[in-house]
């Protein structure tokens, strides 16, 4: 595309210069998780879970149906962190708390 002025830019383009303006990129990008929690963890676990938000430091909050599911799901932390975290491009999640869903 030429780069006169006033020439339009693509949509794509455009929101993601707003976002880094804005300093945004980086929470975007943190919550891209949330939308890809199902393909990350398995339909299984999704079922089961909600992913609920991710804070600044990398910390994932998940509501989880059952006292049994959240034991069984912290001990599979390290795994899912490492699935989770094999993303390309995307900052990393350190930690996940597991909270009973009501």
């Amino acid at each position: 595309m030429s780069e006169r002025p006033g020439a339009p830019e693509p949509l794509g383009s455009a929101l993601s210069g707003f976002l880094k303006a804005r300093g945004l990129a980086g929470r975007v990008d943190r919550a891209s998780v949330l939308f890809d929690w199902p393909e990350l963890v398995g339909p299984q676990i999704a079922k089961v879970t909600t992913p609920r938000q991710i804070t600044e430091d990398g910390t994932l909050f998940v509501g989880v149906e059952t006292h049994g599911w959240m034991t069984e799901l912290s001990l599979m932390e390290v795994q899912l962190l490492a699935k989770i975290n094999a993303r390309d491009g995307h900052e990393p999640v350190r930690r996940i708390r597991w909270e009973l869903r009501r």
